[in-house]
């Protein structure tokens, strides 16, 4: 039986990163807080603080920049200007902080959900993917001990989205939403938005099908085609209903621009290989290789294996395995 409950695992988790970095090497990302929540979620949590100190051992993260002047968040002149400027990290940390202080996390996750979200595609979706882990932590754990720390780790994600915030051309279709301004231009009404989550599912399992199928020179860059629109599902129905479908439209042509950037084909539909193991034992296998990227990218095939069931998530989580072992010797 685990000793630890996922909330201890997490809170000695980001009690233990507080003040790391943000990055190494050449703009790589810290995803420590990211793989140590998925590490717990899937049932791990006795793992989570001996991987920690593994991942602290073994990388070298900068410091990160001062603070130099407050970000005012009422002021669309002040805030504007700021994104997408690391220099300015500490101050987005600082002005997330601050707001998490005064108002409910939902609260400050749906004012500056989409002024973020056209900026999602900066250093291949990681702001997004780091404030939706922390999202499912605070959802998950409810008021206790550990809520300092998780408002804090969200803090971080939104302000490491922020500050890393790249602006995308996005392929608008005719009747779509606009998420560079967030207007409907003609299209017929969403409801309560419920579709968004239902299509974020098709989203990931067709990346996942193309994650699988298509030849490449390092198995990390475009797993952010699948990781990207499942951390958006995660913090989906956490958002206004207004602001779902969007979201989707939004990580939809994020996760297309990849397949471009790592000049991979369109998304093919082969034939899932036979003999796949089950998603329990990819998990697994992803845990033991110790590699973050396996470890999100099996909790994210588990996790919508469960939503939407379909062989493309095994797939793509096992051939990540392979690539990633046979990388790491």
């Amino acid at each position: 039986m685990p000793s630890l409950t996922y909330t201890d695992a997490m809170g000695g988790a980001l009690e233990r990163l507080r003040g790391v970095g943000f990055e190494y090497g050449p703009r790589f990302v810290n995803h420590a807080p990211m793989a140590a929540e998925a590490l717990a979620y899937m049932g791990y949590a006795d793992a989570v603080p001996g991987w920690v100190e593994h991942n602290l051992r073994t990388h070298t993260y900068y410091e990160v920049p001062g603070p130099r002047w407050a970000i005012d968040p009422a002021d669309p002149d002040d805030w504007r200007p700021a994104l997408g400027d690391f220099a300015r990290v500490a101050d987005w940390t600082g002005l997330f902080a601050r707001e998490l202080g005064l108002a409910p996390w939902p609260e400050v996750l749906a004012r500056w959900w989409p002024r973020l979200l056209p900026g999602m595609s900066g250093v291949l979706t990681h702001g997004v993917i780091r404030t939706a882990h922390a999202v499912r932590a605070l959802a998950r754990a409810g008021d206790g001990p550990a809520d300092r720390l998780l408002r804090d780790e969200l803090a971080q994600g939104l302000g490491y989205w922020a500050a890393r915030y790249a602006s995308h051309t996005y392929g608008i279709r005719p009747g779509e939403e606009d998420p560079r301004t967030g207007r409907d231009e003609g299209a017929p009404g969403t409801g309560d938005g419920g579709e968004a989550a239902v299509a974020l599912d098709g989203l990931v399992a067709e990346y996942a099908g193309a994650y699988a199928a298509t030849p490449q020179r390092h198995p990390v860059p475009l797993i952010h085609s699948v990781t990207g629109p499942a951390a958006v599902r995660l913090v989906v129905g956490h958002l206004p209903a207004a602001q779902r479908h969007v979201s989707y439209l939004v990580a939809r042509d994020v996760s297309a621009s990849m397949l471009g950037w790592f000049s991979a084909p369109a998304p093919p539909a082969p034939a899932v290989p036979r003999g796949l193991p089950d998603l329990t034992e990819v998990f697994a296998t992803a845990a033991a290789i110790g590699d973050e990227h396996a470890i999100k990218l099996a909790e994210v095939a588990v996790r919508h294996h469960a939503l939407a069931p379909d062989p493309r998530l095994a797939a793509a989580a096992h051939a990540a395995n392979q690539g990633l072992a046979r990388f790491r010797r």
